[in-house]
């Protein structure tokens, strides 16, 4: 699902519960096995178990979600550059399009990696010089030593992949976690804006702790302190553990229903459900957990009104991730802003609305800045 502070409870809940089904349906067919257990209905019953905890998944992708023209793929057939970092992370960046085109750098959200930007490579690559990158510590960029994986250190790294773009100004695209990457990197880097840096495109993104700006806030900040951060530091000792427990809970279906329910709002595709689950579990749990730590801390709130370049803001109808009144207060916020609102859309409105979303980019990174 949608790797964001409050998904800690589900992976724990969620997993031992699975942990727990699954197990029980292994004890009946061992004691019906041995004879503890006597009659076809346990037979029957402890194979149910055991089948739905292993293949639960087709059930839901087969039955209930419909088959799309275009499913996204995990592609990667751009050219591609190997970034060194100071900290011993290696970048993984990648370029698609015309090199005279105008450069957008897409900055992914938290779990899964750049492949999300699937159809954004289809539908925006012939016009404009899409630069990718995958997160340190996600996808086939390498994590820092020193397992610093803050708000700053990313957007230095975003600061370094703006230098390889030569001296047309950029558009920074930011999903999630990327736009408040973007926002980060406003704040140490506000001389690029204007200069190096002709937009910005925050997507489904917020400017303050997320567990203020997504549904049931109230009730996430109260459970900061006592158990999502204390939960998130289990989750880096027992990674293992987490890694193994997230797999289980895809395989019995109950992480499509996860990511169908914080991400998507029904007409996604089979392909997409299953492309953004199967996406958000390649990252390693301590990683994610690292990262969302970090994001407890952020703020950007005084960013907002210095940022003098123009600005797309994006937020699905439906999204509950990052709730609409924050893209709102953004747009109040921020001096020279659009906002647009895709209909029958949550967090990843980026795919399950994909056409809407590159004709609203395409249209911003054309026209909206004199392009």
């Amino acid at each position: 699902m949608v790797f964001m502070p409050f998904n800690v409870l589900f992976t724990w809940l969620v997993g031992l519960l699975s942990l727990g089904i699954l197990g029980s349906g292994a004890y009946i067919l061992y004691a019906w096995y041995v004879g503890a257990l006597v009659g076809t209905v346990y037979l029957v019953s402890g194979l149910a178990i055991v089948l739905w905890s292993i293949a639960g998944n087709l059930i839901i992708l087969f039955l209930l979600k419909r088959r799309g023209k275009d499913e996204p793929k995990a592609l990667r057939n751009g050219t591609v550059k190997r970034l060194q970092r100071p900290d011993g992370s290696e970048i993984q960046v990648e370029f698609y399009g015309p090199t005279d085109g105008q450069p957008i750098i897409l900055t992914h959200g938290w779990g899964p990696n750049s492949t999300v930007w699937y159809y954004a490579k289809r539908q925006l690559g012939q016009h404009f010089r899409l630069i990718l990158w995958d997160l340190p510590g996600l996808g086939k960029s390498t994590g820092p030593h020193n397992q610093d994986y803050s708000l700053e250190k990313y957007a230095r790294d975003l600061e370094a992949i703006v230098q390889l773009t030569g001296d047309r100004p950029v558009i920074l695209l930011g999903h999630s976690i990327g736009g408040m990457i973007v926002l980060t990197f406003c704040r140490l880097f506000p001389e690029h804006l204007t200069r190096r840096v002709s937009g910005l495109i925050l997507v489904d993104t917020t400017y303050t702790n997320p567990l203020k700006t997504a549904i049931f806030s109230k009730v996430l900040q109260a459970l900061q302190k006592p158990l999502l951060e204390p939960l998130l530091h289990l989750t880096i000792w027992l990674f293992p553990l987490v890694w193994c427990m997230n797999w289980l809970n895809y395989f019995n279906g109950s992480q499509l229903v996860g990511m169908w329910l914080s991400g998507f709002t029904g007409t996604e595709t089979r392909g997409q459900l299953n492309f953004s689950t199967l996406l958000s579990l390649y990252g390693s749990p301590a990683v994610l957990a690292r990262g969302t730590l970090a994001m407890l801390a952020y703020d950007a709130t005084e960013t907002l009104a210095h940022i003098q370049v123009p600005v797309q803001i994006i937020v699905g109808a439906s999204d509950i991730v990052t709730v609409p009144p924050t893209s709102h207060y953004m747009h109040q916020a921020i001096p020279h802003s659009e906002l647009v609102t895709l209909q029958r859309a949550g967090h990843m409105g980026l795919m399950e609305q994909n056409q809407r979303f590159a004709e609203v980019v395409s249209s911003f990174s054309a026209v909206g800045i004199g392009l």
